[in-house]
């Protein structure tokens, strides 16, 4: 058992809070508004985000960061990824000097190209053993409906892996342990991408041998990036590289792939931003991942057609048809 903040009320931090509670921690959610933690505490529920839940006892919630980070042996972190770094500035100094802090976040930072964890690293002054990851298929609405789930958790440190694993196995959420953190946070990243790129192809009335292709060399595109990076390979085949993309590529839960979507049906960029309440994270990091492929020398066709889309420069129809007009080449390659 662990006093725990969670500095996040969206729908993925509330979620997490609800896993954290479930394996016996105290946990305080901080919530950008107070109106929302007020109803969290009075009805204990998020209705905003995850309506008709109730949340359990061990969970409150504050406006306050000083409040929230007070005492905390674990600080996940469940903010927008492009948000990041100017929360941790305003919220730096309340965190505690030996709190763990746990990435929730999948995404690269815009113009420095820096993971999550390096982020964190940078502002907090924090170590690689005080560093986490969890990454994997977790749809936030199921895990807040208790479904069964499994999930990564890594950590330079495979003894805080280990120690974070048992703070949050329940009865429904299981988390395996890695050492992995960079293949953890690339594939959690890219496989939002991928997600915009399958959601387009339905949107266009693509069927399933179309999604199938376009997941399968996405993760390939990803894998390539990742050995590049220093990842292990093997992650890729796991929760957080596989197991990751085939939920958000496949389901209707997934706000990447339904912003992909409405983008194939024929909506701009702005048009879906401005009715989609939640961040759909693949639509700022393309631009990112891109980047960071060419920084490296490593191609990755259906990333940098995504950013071509969500820059304007490439129509839906235009997307598929030059991904599949390439030069021909072996698999492997």
């Amino acid at each position: 058992m662990a006093q725990t903040a969670v500095m996040g009320a969206g729908s993925w931090g509330t979620a997490f809070a609800m896993v954290l509670a479930d394996a016996g921690n105290d946990v305080r959610l901080w919530g950008r508004r107070p109106e929302l933690c007020a109803t969290i505490n009075d009805k204990h529920e998020n209705s905003e985000y995850l309506p008709g839940i109730e949340l359990p006892d061990a969970v409150s919630a504050t406006s306050d960061p000083a409040e929230a980070l007070a005492d905390a042996e674990v600080v996940v972190l469940a903010v927008p990824s492009q948000q990041l770094r100017a929360n941790l500035e305003a919220w730096s100094r309340h965190i505690p000097s030996d709190a763990v802090l746990v990435s929730l976040m999948k995404g690269i930072e815009l113009g420095t190209h820096q993971r999550m964890s390096e982020v964190i690293a940078e502002m907090t002054g924090a170590g690689p053993e005080r560093i986490a990851v969890v990454s994997g298929p977790n749809l936030a609405r199921e895990i807040a409906n208790r479904e069964p789930a499994a999930s990564v958790v890594a950590c330079a440190d495979q003894g805080v892996a280990e120690r974070l694993q048992k703070l949050m196995h329940s009865a429904a959420f299981r988390p395996y342990s890695m050492t992995d953190v960079i293949g953890c946070e690339l594939a959690g990243t890219a496989k939002n991408v991928i997600g915009l790129a399958v959601g387009v192809c339905v949107g266009l009335g693509f069927g399933d041998n179309t999604k199938a292709s376009v997941i399968t060399r996405g993760l390939a595109e990803t894998a390539r990036l990742g050995q590049a990076i220093g990842a292990d390979p093997v992650t890729f085949m796991g929760l957080a590289g596989m197991g990751d993309l085939v939920a958000t590529c496949s389901s209707p839960l997934s706000r990447n792939r339904t912003f992909g979507e409405k983008l194939g049906e024929g909506m701009s960029v702005e048009e879906v931003t401005a009715q989609t309440r939640q961040v759909a994270e693949g639509v700022k990091s393309c631009q990112s991942v891109s980047e960071l492929a060419k920084l490296n020398g490593v191609e990755m066709p259906i990333v940098e057609h995504v950013a071509a889309l969500v820059a304007g420069e490439l129509s839906p129809d235009e997307l598929v048809r030059r991904l599949i007009s390439r030069t021909a080449k072996p698999e492997t390659v």
